[in-house]
């Protein structure tokens, strides 16, 4: 089955508000060339990746790819509401507070999250307990933030959300185990998918399923380490991965639905963040399975890494780019990290939005704005 016998069927959500680049576009459909992928989908947010496009889903019927989950197994959006109320805290006292939390954990915080690795199977992977907890509750590089947020808009009436909190939104993974995890598998087997039911399969999924419960706890433990640093307390609102493999069934036929940079549509309410420096929406997902169940994970990148110094040095200086047009704090000691991941940087996330919302793939439930960014701790850490 799949395109051995048949042409991957390829859709696009996408209008002339979204602009997306055409190396992105010929990897949506290079990928969907391969043997037994049955449907590729390509999001608002797609832009190219390393071999892979990033902002797609892809079904597959008999096997699957690794490679088109990438390294960062698990990676995903989990939100906060907290006990703070927005308009008496200020995002710069916040991070002043907040410190440096990019290194490892001490005391009886290492304890308590040596004790939840205990509740996963470590021994089949890659990394060691002492390696998965030293990387435990951090944020990691890239475009993997934590975010304070205040409520700006509600459009639906009966969402029940406080508009008089701060939430947090973290944006993490599985830190190094993803990565160790792909680097194991394509030493073995290259770039082929995996028979359904080999020995080769089951192993991988199992490493792959410990790598999304590790990432899961790396956000909760992100959060309890600025709300502990806040003093304040918080209720998680949803965690949802965006880059997995699932088992799943597409129009009677069952098979394996990846998702690489892609919200799942099937797992209640989401978050879809902008850049830092604008907007994110929690949205209701609506029944898509002619789209792989799958919305936008976020503004999508506009330009490659490579590009944004050169492009916004001449506009901005350093400091600029830790404030935004909200007037909230950026915090990134990393200056380098600061312009790649500039808000120039990225779509627009209201175009992205509004053509998921305009395509009836999801209705919209708030849109929230930053008070507090945090990417990279600018102070020595411990």
């Amino acid at each position: 089955m799949g395109n051995l016998t048949q042409q991957a069927t390829v859709k696009m959500v996408a209008n002339h508000k979204v602009w997306l680049e055409d190396n992105a576009i010929q990897q949506l459909h290079t990928t969907a060339q391969l043997p037994h992928i049955q449907a590729a989908v390509g999001l608002p947010d797609l832009h190219a990746g390393r071999g892979y496009p990033i902002g797609a889903a892809f079904f597959s019927s008999q096997h699957f790819y690794p490679a088109l989950v990438g390294g960062d197994i698990g990676c995903g959006m989990a939100l906060w509401q907290t006990d703070m109320l927005h308009h008496k805290v200020s995002g710069s006292k916040l991070a002043k507070q907040l410190g440096n939390i990019d290194g490892s954990m001490n005391g009886t915080d290492l304890q308590a999250a040596c004790e939840d690795l205990t509740a996963l199977n470590t021994a089949h992977l890659p990394l060691t307990t002492a390696e998965l907890a030293a990387s435990l509750g951090t944020i990691g590089g890239g475009n993997h933030f934590a975010e304070l947020l205040q409520i700006d808009t509600v459009y639906a009436a009966d969402a029940n959300l406080e508009k008089a909190r701060a939430y947090l939104l973290v944006h993490s993974g599985s830190r190094g185990l993803g990565g160790a995890i792909l680097r194991q598998h394509v030493d073995a087997h290259g770039h082929r998918g995996l028979q359904a039911a080999s020995v080769e399969a089951a192993a991988y999924l199992a490493q792959h399923d410990a790598a999304l419960a590790y990432a899961q706890l790396n956000r909760e433990w992100i959060a309890r380490r600025m709300l502990s640093a806040w003093k304040t307390q918080a209720r998680c609102l949803l965690d949802v991965s965006h880059n997995h493999v699932v088992p799943s069934s597409i129009q009677g036929t069952a098979g394996f639905l990846h998702r690489k940079g892609a919200t799942p549509s099937d797992q209640g309410w989401v978050m879809i963040p902008g850049s830092r420096g604008d907007y994110s929406y929690l949205v209701a997902p609506t029944d898509n399975s002619d789209y792989l169940y799958s919305l936008a994970h976020g503004a999508g990148r506009k330009w490659a890494r490579q590009d944004c110094h050169g492009r916004l040095a001449a506009k901005y200086t350093a400091q600029d780019l830790h404030q935004t047009q909200f007037g909230s704090t950026v915090v990134c000691g990393d200056k380098g990290l600061l312009f790649e991941e500039a808000p120039a940087a990225y779509k627009n996330i209201d175009a992205v939005v509004m053509t998921l919302v305009e395509a009836g793939l999801c209705q919209l439930i708030a849109r929230f704005k930053p008070m507090l960014t945090y990417k990279k701790g600018d102070r020595a850490c411990c």
